[in-house]
C-alpha cells in the first residue's frame, strides 16, 4: 500500500488554499498553516473582487497557465457549489501604438484568444462608461471574469479540508528548517511537525520566513477605492472589468453586487512597506484620492470622483515583475512561490496544480521556466 506524502502548505491565502486543494485531491496527506484564517483582510486578496483575463499586457508566458487556470476555476466552483467567478469579458485598453498593447494583440492572435478589437466609436457605443484617446485601442477578451477573492479562497481550503487535508488556523510559522537525511520541520508556538515537502505560499511575509532567499520580494502597499456611478445604466449590459495602460496604468472592476466600481493603480503607485506587521491601514484624504478623480475626470466621468470607501492592502513584487516559483536553492524539500506581482490571483489554480507537482513528482509538465527568475530553480 502506497503511503501518501505528508506536505505542509504555509499561508492558506490565494496560492496555499488552492495548493491545499490540489494536494489534498491527490492523495496527499496535507497539513496547513495560517498565522490568521482563509479569506483575511491582511494580505493581497482582499477588496471583494478580483481580475480573471487571458489578453496578457506582458509576458505571453502566462496565457498557456491563464487557459489551465480557467478550467480548474470552473473545476472548483463545480465541486464546491459555490459561485466564485462570473464570466463578464474584460477591457484592455492604452496606445495602440505601444510596445504592450502590440504585445498583446500579438499573443492573443497567436495563442488564438477569443478576442474583439474596438476603436474609439465602437468603445463609445457599446461601452460609453469609457473614454478612450485618440491614438489608443480597446481589446474586448471574452475569456474575462470577475472573481470573488475572499469567497474562493475559503472555499479552496474548505473543500481541501473535506478531502482530508488539516489546516492550522491562527498559527504563525516561526520557522522552516531541513533535515538531514531528508524532510523539513515546520516549528509553530504549538510545537514542531515533521512533514516530507513543504511548499511556501506566505505573500508579504516571505523575505521574513526565508530570509535567505536568493532574490527579495519588493512589498508594497496597494490602495483600492469604490465609486458610484452617477448615471443610472452604467451597470447596463454587464459592464466588464478593465485594464489601462496608458494614458493612467490602472484597473477597475464593477462591484459584485452592482452598485459601484472598484479602483486600483499600478506598481508605481504603491508605497514600500518596511514589515508586513506595520502596513499603514490609514488611507490618507484627499492627499492619496488625487490621482483617483484625476483618471476619473479624464477616462470615466460617470463616476462620482468622491469615494464611498478606500482601503489599504499589500502585494509582494519581483525585479522582472514575473514570480519566484521553484526549489529553494538547494533545498529539494523546500518548495516557494511568492512576489506575484499583483497578477497571480486569476492563475493562483493554476499554481496550486503546479505546488503539487513539484511537492510529489519533484517536477511538473507545465510551462514554468520563465517563473524562474535566476536564483530559484523550477525543478
Amino acid at each position: 500500500m502506497r503511503i501518501p506524502k505528508r506536505v505542509a502548505v504555509i499561508g492558506a491565502g490565494s496560492m496555499g488554499s488552492q495548493a491545499m486543494w490540489r494536494l489534498a485531491a491527490r492523495g496527499a496527506e496535507v497539513i496547513g498553516y495560517d498565522r490568521y484564517a482563509p479569506g483575511h483582510d491582511r494580505g493581497a486578496a482582499g477588496g471583494e473582487s478580483r481580475i480573471f483575463r487571458a489578453a496578457h499586457l506582458g509576458e505571453p508566458g502566462y496565457i498557456p497557465l491563464l487557459r489551465l487556470g480557467d478550467g480548474l476555476w470552473e473545476q472548483l466552483q463545480a465541486e464546491t457549489g459555490r459561485s466564485l467567478r462570473r464570466r463578464s469579458g474584460c477591457l484592455v485598453m492604452g496606445e495602440t501604438v505601444s510596445p504592450a498593447m502590440r504585445q498583446l494583440l500579438s499573443s492573443s492572435a497567436t495563442h488564438r484568444l477569443e478576442h474583439e478589437v474596438l476603436d474609439r466609436e465602437e468603445l463609445a457605443r457599446r461601452y460609453p462608461q469609457h473614454r478612450l484617446p485618440d491614438g489608443h485601442t480597446a481589446v474586448l477578451d471574452r475569456m474575462g471574469a470577475v472573481i470573488r477573492p475572499e469567497a474562493s479562497i475559503q472555499a479552496a481550503a474548505a473543500h481541501a479540508e473535506q478531502l482530508g487535508a488539516r489546516l492550522h488556523r491562527y498559527t504563525p510559522v516561526r520557522e522552516i528548517a531541513p533535515v538531514a537525511g531528508g524532510g523539513v520541520d515546520i516549528v509553530t508556538d504549538q510545537g514542531t511537525d515533521h512533514v516530507d515537502t513543504a511548499v511556501v505560499t506566505v505573500g508579504p511575509w516571505v523575505n521574513t520566513l526565508l530570509p535567505d532567499l536568493p532574490r527579495s520580494v519588493d512589498v508594497r502597499r496597494v490602495v483600492c477605492s469604490w465609486h458610484l456611478p452617477t448615471r443610472h445604466d452604467w451597470f447596463a449590459d454587464g459592464a466588464p472589468p478593465f485594464v489601462r495602460a496608458t494614458p493612467h496604468d490602472c484597473f477597475g472592476i464593477p462591484s459584485p453586487d452592482g452598485m459601484s466600481v472598484k479602483l486600483g493603480l499600478s506598481f508605481a503607485r504603491h508605497l514600500p512597506v518596511p514589515e508586513p506587521e506595520r502596513l499603514d491601514r490609514t488611507v490618507r484624504r484627499p492627499e492619496e484620492l488625487g490621482i483617483f478623480r484625476e483618471f476619473i475626470a479624464e477616462l470615466m466621468p460617470d463616476l462620482n470622483p468622491d469615494p464611498i470607501r478606500m482601503s489599504a492592502y499589500m502585494e509582494g513584487y519581483t525585479d522582472s515583475g514575473n514570480p519566484l516559483v521553484g526549489h529553494l536553492p538547494g533545498e529539494d524539500d523546500i518548495i516557494v512561490m511568492a512576489g506575484f506581482s499583483g497578477s497571480g490571483f486569476k492563475i493562483s489554480p493554476a499554481m496550486g496544480e503546479i505546488a503539487a507537482d513539484l511537492a510529489l513528482d519533484g517536477t511538473t509538465d507545465h510551462p514554468i521556466d520563465f517563473l524562474a527568475p535566476a536564483g530559484v530553480g523550477a525543478a
